[in-house]
């Protein structure tokens, strides 16, 4: 009895300490009916009071008819305390329950379930806490206006439109020449080089002596005039033909002098890309002599991926920047998408079109292309990471306050600028998950096939 006695003291010393109790004792050698941590923790199971291997989610006595003991949850709020275990899932997820506490293969606890949580197939209950220590971030489902832009590559190119060669449609030899460089400039009209051709030699006298009896036909009678004229019409007609210049014709035709000799002009102004004509070529027919560009206004061809043909429209702008002039960039738009996707690279060409009155865009040069497409109508949008798309299915999580998410399946469409467009499943308003979203979908979908499983 006085044994007795001086434990109750030592427990009340302790008490009025503010200590924490960590055992009962109504008797020598009685177990502990409850252990604690701090006495703010939850139920989570009920032991046998002996230390056996005998768990319970129930209160219950042993064989001996002593209590088993409460077994809490350690700095959890005190109105958890009160939550009721249905029962314990796998923590891997397999579809296996426990009514009581228990280890899976791996030696690793099973997860109690509580009977306030929800039975909404795949709905996650999770509580403030475990909220803020998963990082759990929010966002609000809004309309607004998707500025969807690629980056691309592509490469400077004269403007196919501006190109013109040079070449003869008869047997000459290159007596001498104006422009003897790649890369010159050369202005409409301007001699490139002079060239001397029995055959033109030839056509020029036959309009040098139709020219010469024109008087003395008519005067013969209209028999010889009609024919002289014919000859005439034809030769100014073969001339015409095979291209000799109006200036070599009008002073054939003032002159009556046939030469052979003549000098060749520029057909247009631009910039000689290539030139093969060297003094004493003999040139045949259809040679390419010069290939001349008009460059003040050139071309960026760009590749465009499949997917971005989208946005990289006709029409659409686009920035230009080249490795030649850092900082610097050009503007220009979209004025033609070619109509062929390519087989191994699975892109498609687009041409954008730019001005180059100051020359400073050669053939050649790399360029990154920046499209933006043109501004649309507003469309619902939430962040791109609430979206998780598996391929088989795209789903948000809908947080519907209190710690409770909704997973729900929507139908996505435009991407841009770290936002993404729902088309259906979802309304303007609702707030979604952005972070955090797999750990809580994992949760769902465990939960799911854990409901179908007791069902």
């Amino acid at each position: 009895m006085r044994k007795n006695l001086i434990l109750a003291a030592v427990a009340l010393a302790l008490t009025a300490a503010g200590g924490a109790v960590l055992w009962l004792m109504s008797a020598p050698g009685e177990t502990p009916r409850e252990i604690t941590s701090m006495n703010t923790g939850r139920i989570l199971y009920y032991q046998d009071p002996s230390g056996a291997p005998d768990y319970s989610p129930l209160p219950k006595k042993n064989a001996q008819g002593r209590d088993f003991v409460a077994v809490r949850a350690a700095g959890e709020p005190a109105q958890q305390a009160q939550r009721q275990i249905k029962y314990y899932r796998n923590p891997m997820g397999l579809a296996d329950t426990s009514p009581t506490p228990k280890k899976d293969s791996m030696g690793m606890d099973y997860i109690p379930v509580y009977a306030d949580e929800t039975d909404e197939p795949g709905t996650v209950k999770i509580s403030l806490d475990k909220v803020q220590r998963l990082g759990v971030r929010t966002a609000i489902a809004e309309r607004r206006v998707l500025n969807e832009r690629v980056q691309l590559s592509g490469t400077v190119t004269a403007d196919e439109r501006r190109q013109s060669v040079v070449s003869l449609k008869f047997k000459a030899w290159i007596a001498k020449l104006h422009v003897a460089a790649t890369g010159e400039k050369v202005r409409a009209g301007q001699p490139l080089f002079d060239i001397h051709s029995p055959f033109i030699l030839q056509q020029e006298t036959t309009l040098a002596l139709a020219l010469g009896a024109k008087e003395i036909s008519k005067e013969l009678g209209d028999v010889y005039a009609r024919t002289n004229a014919r000859s005439e019409s034809s030769a100014y007609q073969r001339l015409r033909l095979y291209e000799v210049p109006d200036a070599e014709i009008a002073r054939l035709v003032r002159t009556h002098k046939p030469s052979g000799h003549i000098t060749w002009v520029a057909p247009h102004s631009g910039t000689v890309l290539e030139k093969a004509a060297v003094e004493g070529l003999h040139a045949e027919e259809g040679t390419v002599l010069y290939r001349i560009a008009d460059l003040s206004s050139i071309w960026v061809i760009a590749e465009a991926p499949e997917l971005s043909l989208g946005i990289a429209r006709r029409g659409a702008s686009a920035r230009i920047t080249l490795n030649a002039y850092p900082g610097q960039t050009f503007e220009g738009k979209v004025t033609f998408v070619y109509p062929e996707v390519s087989m191994t690279t699975r892109t498609a060409k687009l041409r954008i079109e730019l001005a180059n009155h100051d020359g400073l865009l050669l053939p050649g040069m790399f360029a990154s292309v920046d499209v933006s497409a043109p501004a649309g109508s507003p469309v619902l949008t939430v962040p791109d990471s609430a979206l998780i798309d598996s391929g088989a299915r795209q789903i948000v999580l809908i947080a519907r306050g209190d710690g409770l998410f909704e997973p729900r399946a929507v139908k996505a469409g435009r991407r841009a600028n770290g936002m993404v467009e729902v088309i259906s499943g979802l309304k303007q308003g609702e707030t979604v998950v952005t972070s955090a979203t797999f750990l809580i979908d994992s949760e769902s979908n465990l939960r799911a096939a854990l409901q179908g499983f007791k069902q």
